[in-house]
């Protein structure tokens, strides 16, 4: 008879039980436990992962599984938000409280806002000695391995624009790279596949009873899943052998969602934000290797620069979404590739029209969101206008700002309904210049060494 589940909310205690890899299988397990309930274990499968024959790189994995199970932690404990958080002895992990804590309650943010639950006053890591050192650790550094792996990436991939043109940017560089992706999307694997290139599919496996914790009533609502597969891909970066670990982050992830009525910024984007990607850069450099080099290749970039790059990449138009709605680890929550109500779906429409025309837009998606009246509260929250900007992976207020004020001087745009009607509000409201938006910034952790490759191709001139 299996045990029965209890009711996180109720634990006093949240337990980081083990974490063990099979280089047989391929298999990583993480275990985590509420209390004396049962055992919370989740799988992740590398497929054809061979087990390095360097002890430097199999002490390197072993120091990024442990992360790994600390990073994907936050999707269990976050059920019960249990006061006590009890962690194995880490020693080699020494430091990381800091960014553990930062962690935990930036990612968990929103669902603490949503379910008006005080995050901050409940993550107490023990275990992960407290005091993070603000700079790189000189005494962890010496303990960290000394890897030798080939400069070649492994990419992130998503089914959206992003990845797609993260993607071209990286081989602009002259890098050798692998698609990488968590989970099975089809959607994904047609996107790789357009561009000529394998797909490396690494799975995921949640514990089977969180759901029924969820269903159960158990505190649920975001998580940091960027934060997750960067830990994912730190551990297949040592496995495979890749230098690079990379994403496809943009500038705009940096923006607060929202600003709570305490002040407190909330940002769903937190685990793509750039905060993020340099505390994380610095856990890899103190803690496994020095040599890994984690980054936002769009890191420079706007949304609306993103998307005038796509624009004019058209053989993805046809085949690749930015609706959420197609990618979660148990499948598409869709027919078709947009839902056309959501707001990755509105942002999709507003940014797209900057760069094609309507005709073009339609084709894409399958409508013209611009001009369906049912949509105006959507595009106000995507522009800030009376309404909070949603929390979804969509670009800054001041980005859909301008970009819809510039849809009302072109006129195969400007008499669209949501055009029409939002730009008396426009016209009272701040709209940042769009030329301003469309330049890359100088902000970005990227490898000098690709830098320059892609300065010299150019691609750091956002017109190209």
């Amino acid at each position: 008879m299996s045990q029965a589940i209890p009711d996180p909310r109720e634990s006093t205690s949240f337990q980081f039980t083990e974490c063990q890899y099979s280089p047989a299988e391929g298999v990583i397990r993480l275990v985590y436990r509420f209390d004396n309930g049962p055992e919370l274990v989740e799988r992740i499968t590398f497929p054809y992962a061979p087990w390095p024959p360097e002890a430097s790189r199999q002490s390197a994995f072993q120091s990024a599984l442990e992360i790994l199970h600390l990073v994907a932690g936050v999707s269990y404990y976050k059920a019960g938000l249990s006061p006590n958080m009890q962690l194995r002895p880490l020693s080699s992990l020494a430091g990381m409280s800091g960014f553990l804590t930062e962690l935990y309650v930036e990612g968990l943010a929103e669902m603490g806002y949503l379910n008006q639950l005080d995050v901050a006053g409940r993550v107490r890591f023990s275990g992960a000695e407290a005091g993070a050192s603000q700079g790189l650790d000189p005494d962890r550094l010496g303990a960290v391995s000394s890897l030798i792996l080939p400069d070649r990436a492994l990419v992130a991939m998503g089914g959206g624009k992003d990845s797609l043109v993260g993607l071209n940017l990286i081989k602009r560089a002259g890098v050798e790279v692998l698609p990488v992706c968590i989970g099975g999307s089809d959607l994904i694997m047609q996107t790789v596949k357009a561009a000529g290139l394998p797909l490396l599919q690494i799975r995921r496996e949640l514990a089977p009873q969180l759901e029924k914790m969820n269903r159960a009533g158990a505190w649920n609502g975001h998580v940091p899943v960027t934060a997750i597969n960067s830990a994912v891909l730190l551990c297949a970066s040592i496995l495979y052998g890749f230098r690079y670990i990379v994403f496809s982050n943009e500038r705009s992830a940096d923006e607060a969602t929202l600003i709570s009525p305490e002040g407190a910024e909330i940002n769903h984007q937190y685990s793509k934000s750039s905060s993020f990607e340099k505390s994380f850069r610095k856990v890899i450099a103190e803690q496994v290797s020095q040599e890994i080099e984690y980054f936002s290749i769009l890191r420079p970039f706007s949304e609306l620069g993103i998307v005038e790059r796509f624009s004019t990449m058209k053989k993805y138009h046809s085949i690749y979404s930015s609706c959420n709605r197609n990618f979660h680890l148990d499948g598409p929550r869709i027919e078709g590739r947009w839902c056309l109500d959501c707001p990755k779906c509105l942002f999709a429409a507003l940014s797209l029209a900057l760069f094609l025309t309507p005709q073009q837009v339609a084709a894409i998606q399958g409508g013209d969101l611009l001009d369906d009246i049912g949509q105006e509260d959507g595009f106000r929250a995507l522009c800030n206008l009376g309404r909070d900007k949603p929390f979804e992976c969509v670009g800054e207020a001041g980005e859909s700002r301008a970009a819809m004020a510039h849809l009302s001087r072109k006129p195969e745009w400007r008499d669209h309904a949501i055009v029409r009607l939002l730009q008396a509000d426009l016209n009272r409201v701040g709209v940042p210049g769009l030329e301003g938006l469309m330049q890359p910034c100088a902000k970005h952790c990227i490898p000098v060494d690709l830098l320059k490759s892609l300065e010299e191709a150019g691609e750091f001139d956002a017109r190209r």
